[in-house]
């Protein structure tokens, strides 16, 4: 029960702004920015609003200046405001080719579609496209384990094989090892999308054994977001697009999901300094199960980080680095061996929030640990608390615009795989805006180009015309006024 003497004044006015943008998000003309904005809206609640519900604000007034935590509630609803008024106006300018078209995303869930021809024989190709690449990873990732079969596709049955595993900075080929790493998730969340959304047998039995080949490496491992990258798309793809039932019944099965993934996620939480998840699985499972059900997500704090940001700003001991922070973020796919001194990412802050260490252990400047941001707090520490927010929501209302292009295009082979995919990356964003976090989107895509630039090169030599670039899979969905009531 909220304690209303609790919270100030810009604490109540962001979660009317969350109400009123995601009111008006829905009834956009523009249907095919509703759910990528929506989706963000509801980030920025869950990782603001939800932890200062979640945690407890009274410690956190304890420990932040009051100016500091009103401070920050007003950075995020100049977020918000920011977000709402960017998204359309970007999205005129990068899609206006496809602004007469109807969102490919709401006319399957309105109408179904699924199991149409057209749709069935793009998870057949994509399939057996990603069935090759992953053959030939996990053959790479077999050799690097040294045929541990276990370890890499059955950790739960022991110690968990990390074929990818490098040094913390990386140098020489590791920026390979880490490209891996980054498409071997991106395979297991596509794989999970074919495995919810195909009909025939094939496929279907295909992509299921993939995916449960690939993912218990991530569920019996430490990185919650990769946990939720993986497991998430074919979920909510299953639940939204193909389970054809009422809305109770999707409410019922989401809350059970919600609550399996919070037990996991505290058991994580509760054995990830003590043993490896896998190792605690088997011996200590059950042993911690009173202890657990006290525990909370300890990443779960992007509020209290912001009111960080903003304490540290203000007592001098910590200045805005002007740009520096997502210049690091995009150059971060450059290696290392080509770039020796390639910008580290978030070392200022993570020092400023005590994480440097007495002796020097590694070549990350003697920081024990980085620490996120929050994609609103990212924005402060790069350009401070009135620009920074702008930039943060200049950047989700180009990636809400990124999605949106991906449903008016998902007639187009494997761009309903990007949308489903990236949606969930989405959710993750909210700890930081960053490449790390959508890299399996940018294999997607690049994978997406290579295969069209295969077909554009086959085409004239097989004398057939150029395929028309429809964009359309079932419509008219139902006006923004129809679907509000």
């Amino acid at each position: 029960m909220l304690a209303f003497q609790l919270y100030p004044l810009p604490f109540w006015l962001v979660l009317a702004a969350l109400a009123f943008f995601a009111v008006r998000s829905w009834q956009l003309r523009e249907s095919a920015l509703r759910v990528p904005m929506l989706m963000i809206l509801g980030t920025v609640a869950f990782w603001y609003v939800g932890d200062v519900l979640y945690n407890d604000y009274a410690e956190y007034q304890m420990e932040i200046e009051a100016s500091a935590l009103r401070n920050a509630w007003w950075e995020v609803l100049i977020f918000l405001g920011a977000f709402y008024y960017l998204t359309p106006w970007g999205h005129r300018h990068m899609n206006r080719k496809y602004l007469g078209k109807p969102s490919n995303l709401l006319s399957l869930v309105y109408y179904g579609g699924l199991k149409s021809d057209k749709l069935q024989n793009q998870f057949d190709l994509i399939c057996r496209i990603l069935l090759v690449a992953w053959i030939v990873l996990m053959g790479i990732g077999l050799v690097r384990v040294d045929y541990n079969f276990q370890g890499l596709f059955l950790p739960f049955l022991g110690e968990k094989a990390d074929p990818w595993a490098r040094g913390r900075l990386g140098g020489s080929y590791d920026a390979l090892l880490a490209a891996a790493g980054y498409f071997q998730i991106g395979l297991a969340a596509a794989f999970g999308v074919i495995m919810a959304l195909a009909y025939r047998p094939w496929t279907w039995v295909t992509a299921a054994v993939a995916w449960l080949l690939t993912v218990p490496t991530y569920i019996f491992d430490r990185t919650r977001n990769v946990i939720l990258a993986t497991i998430l798309p074919a979920f909510l793809a299953w639940v939204f697009l193909r389970l054809r039932t009422g809305f109770l019944v999707k409410a019922a099965i989401l809350l059970v999901g919600f609550l399996m993934t919070e037990s996991w996620m505290k058991f994580i939480i509760q054995n990830r300094t003590q043993s490896t998840i896998s190792a605690a699985f088997l011996e200590e499972f059950g042993k911690k199960k009173d202890d657990a059900e006290q525990m909370k997500h300890l990443g779960l704090n992007m509020f209290e980080e912001l009111g960080f940001i903003n304490s540290f700003i203000a007592s001098n001991t910590y200045r805005p680095n002007w740009g520096a922070r997502y210049f690091a973020e995009l150059v971060n796919p450059v290696p290392r061996a080509l770039w020796p001194g390639k910008p580290m990412i978030g070392i200022d802050y993570a020092i400023a929030r005590g994480q440097s260490v007495d002796s020097i252990t590694d070549d990350a400047t003697g920081v024990g640990a980085t620490v996120s941001t929050g994609m609103i707090g990212q924005g402060v520490v790069n350009f401070g608390r009135l620009l920074g927010p702008v930039a943060a929501a200049f950047l989700m209302a180009l990636w809400a615009c990124i999605l949106a292009r991906q449903d008016l295009l998902a007639a187009e082979t494997g761009r309903l795989f990007l949308y489903a995919i990236g949606l969930i990356l989405t959710f993750n964003m909210g700890r930081d805006i960053t490449l790390l976090v959508i890299y399996p989107f940018l294999f997607g895509y690049l994978l997406l180009w290579s295969l069209k630039g295969w077909e554009a090169f086959m085409q004239p030599r097989k004398g057939l015309k150029p395929k028309s670039s429809a964009s359309t899979i079932k419509g008219p969905i139902p006006s923004a006024r129809q679907t509000a009531k």
